[in-house]
């Protein structure tokens, strides 16, 4: 079997699909990884790079002119899938050409996109090919599918349906879109160096403080918040990849890109700006976390999370020493954490779904 997985060249959408791509190849199918902006590590995939044409800021730039009202909303998080999909509308115009000369070339039998890369079902569409659609946000994916599609960049387009749906977020935090198949969300964060010292347990509670992958205006990056308090907190605060490099408190500490995946373990909770991914990420290990609500999907995963109990929702220039005390101290948002934790243990790994994909193309 030969499989595009197609993802938007944004680590936050690429990243996910990692998982399920390398499970296809390790049971032998061949397999190409679509995307652009590639981490220093892809478990050894073979990639090809359509990003070279695609811009969300300037995608996003033309829709706010169009639709100034809308536009506010996305700022704070409360557009719902309106922006998202006119954005990533006219986003995926720019992937449609790239994409449709490789699967010419691969001729797959399969394409997997995410969520808001449907440049893959579009060409998919064109070429008589089988789809799936995964899942790597904590909106429904089917909701995000018909956002885009609808939009006014495509509406006009012929685009089928996925011929299967894979869901990732757990069924405690929202139900799963009618029919589709449920799959473990396995954290992947493309490499870096890791400190020894990052493997351990410390002498004191380890709080990792994470930022976007993406700068842009109301990204709700909590360090500068978080370093003001972190004096007042026993607690060993590191921030990775912030933005500034400033005079630390001696409980503060800084790195690189890490990969999360391999550091969270070793943390009493996570501070972070309510990407999917990094939710899930906290959630997959059971850590308590903080999340800045913000704009695009960020406010909505914020809720959720807080909602199900396992983290706090807050501003990140509100972010105060209570808030953080209150995030190592409370034992209900940990037992809530490690419920969640059992939950996505006992979803189904990416390597029980690769049968299904091979039937979906079998017929």
């Amino acid at each position: 079997m030969r499989v595009l997985f197609v993802a938007a060249p944004l680590q936050g959408h690429l990243l996910p699909m990692i998982p399920l791509a390398a499970a296809c190849r390790d049971a032998g199918h061949d397999v190409v990884l679509t995307s652009g902006g590639f981490p220093p590590d892809v478990l050894g995939l073979r990639t090809a790079d359509i990003g070279g044409r695609f811009s969300l800021p300037r995608s996003a730039i033309r829709v706010a002119l169009r639709r100034p009202g809308l536009a506010r909303a996305e700022m704070r998080g409360t557009a719902g899938t309106g922006m998202v999909g006119e954005l990533f509308g006219r986003a995926n115009l720019a992937l449609v050409e790239p994409l449709l000369a490789l699967a010419e070339r691969e001729r797959p039998d399969l394409i997997v996109y995410e969520s808001l890369s449907e440049a893959g079902a579009l060409v998919a569409g064109r070429l008589g090919v089988a789809t799936v659609l995964q899942e790597n946000t904590l909106w429904p994916a089917t909701d995000l599918f018909r956002a885009v599609t609808t939009s006014s960049a495509l509406a006009r387009e012929p685009i089928p349906d996925p011929g299967l749906t894979i869901a990732v977020t757990p069924r405690s935090l929202r139900a799963a879109p009618p029919g589709a198949l449920a799959m473990r969300p396995v954290p992947y964060s493309g490499g870096g160096q890791v400190p020894d010292w990052l493997l351990s347990v410390g002498d004191r509670p380890r709080v990792l403080v994470s930022r976007s992958t993406l700068d842009g205006p109301n990204d709700g990056d909590p360090g500068p918040a978080v370093l003001a308090a972190a004096a007042d907190v026993d607690a060993e605060f590191v921030l990775v990849r912030p933005a500034k490099a400033r005079q630390l408190p001696p409980n503060v500490r800084t790195v690189g890109r890490v990969p999360l995946n391999e550091v969270l373990p070793y943390a009493a909770a996570f501070v972070h700006h309510s990407g999917a991914g990094s939710v899930l990420g906290g959630l997959s290990v059971g850590v308590p976390q903080l999340t800045t609500p913000g704009a695009g999907d960020r406010r909505h995963n914020a809720e959720l999370l807080a909602r199900r109990g396992a983290g706090l929702s807050v501003e990140a220039k509100a972010i105060r020493a209570a808030d953080l005390h209150r995030l190592l101290t409370d034992d209900s948002l940990r037992v809530a954490a490690r419920e969640v934790a059992a939950e996505i243990a006992a979803m189904p790994a990416p390597t029980e779904l690769v049968p299904a994909l091979e039937k979906l193309v079998s017929g």
